[in-house]
């Protein structure tokens, strides 16, 4: 899709700035926005202009004092709404004092989403353990965008990436604890959000989703785990009576070969590194999140902090453009969807 000259800008959040995440930002504007929709970002602009004098990027950054200014300012410079840290970030050194200013930029842009002045969210990458030490109870972005959405608001975490889409039953949970998690209910729940998902943001009009099994081999008929008779395959019988195109359990080890792609539209994985492992395997750099099953649109880029690499200039914001753009299509999508007769 072309971004159309009256769209709503996208709310980008600075996500951890002792991270990538001003890199990749700044990269975007600076190397792709002829090609990409608006956006403005909610961050501290005199790091930022610190941060692209210190990598030596051709990146300008204007302030503006709402979204409103996004859209004429875009072609000019960044667009920076003022979200000032406490404290200046050192590469690879995320600080305490700073957390209360991530978690504003996520709690405005959101805000700014639900009002109308912003098409869809992006978000930087945060990093959990420093939120978890500063007492934040969520363990990421997912869950901190459900409280926000408020009641009634059920996320299902989709990865996307040319060729290949996979949704993690359960997300941010210890792989001991996989198994104890797990539950029918929980499969169905997702496998239904992530169908819906797929009609109302991808266009597809019949999704097929395949369901991968726990256990190697997909349990071998009980000898190596009973969650494949006992929960995985009553939530298949379930998702195909509510008319959902499932299949499954199927053997993970042999979902994500390339003619195996081709049977399905997105694979409802068991848990995080089930799904995330052959998604970065494919396209390490391109990867998109996002986050169905909520009342805006939000994507983020397939990638962390990266600490090991900030601030030396090397950080690749191909992930961060791959989120930008797929939070236009979809937001496009659904203003089509409301506005047609």
């Amino acid at each position: 899709m072309t971004p159309r000259s009256d769209c709503l800008p996208l709310a980008l959040t600075m996500g951890e700035p002792a991270g990538i995440g001003g890199e990749i930002a700044l990269k975007a504007w600076a190397n792709h926005r002829d090609r990409l929709p608006p956006f403005f970002l909610l961050d501290d602009i005199a790091r930022l202009r610190r941060l692209a004098t210190d990598l030596g990027l051709n990146a300008v950054t204007t302030p503006i004092e709402s979204p409103a200014e996004a859209a004429s300012a875009f072609p000019k410079g960044l667009p920076v709404l003022a979200q000032p840290l406490a404290k200046p970030p050192q590469p690879g050194k995320p600080e305490a004092e700073n957390v209360p200013a991530i978690l504003n930029a996520i709690r405005r842009a959101v805000a700014y989403v639900r009002a109308g002045t912003a098409s869809a969210l992006v978000t930087g990458p945060i990093h959990k353990q420093s939120l978890a030490k500063a007492g934040v109870p969520f363990p990421g972005h997912t869950e901190l965008l459900a409280d926000l959405a408020g009641e009634g608001a059920e996320p299902a975490m989709l990865l996307v990436t040319e060729g290949l889409r996979v949704a993690p039953v359960t997300i941010h949970v210890p792989l001991h604890s996989v198994a104890e998690s797990l539950t029918t209910a929980r499969i169905v729940a997702c496998g239904k959000i992530v169908a819906d998902g797929l009609r109302q943001d991808f266009g597809i009009a019949r999704p097929r989703l395949a369901v991968a099994a726990l256990n190697p081999h997909g349990g071998e008929a009980g000898v190596l785990g009973r969650e494949e008779a006992e929960i995985i395959a009553p939530a298949v019988a379930a998702l195909q009576k509510a008319g959902i195109a499932a299949q499954g359990p199927l053997p993970a080890d042999s979902l994500f070969h390339a003619k195996a792609r081709e049977a399905h539209d997105a694979v409802l994985c068991m848990y995080h590194d089930q799904a995330l492992i052959p998604l970065k395997t494919i396209d390490f750099s391109g990867g998109v999140n996002v986050t169905l099953g909520l009342p805006f649109v939000r994507t983020s880029p397939d990638h962390g902090t990266a600490f090991d690499i900030a601030g030396q200039g090397i950080a690749d914001e191909t992930s961060l453009v791959a989120a930008l753009r797929l939070a236009f299509e979809v937001a496009e999508r659904r203003r089509h969807a409301r506005t047609s007769p």
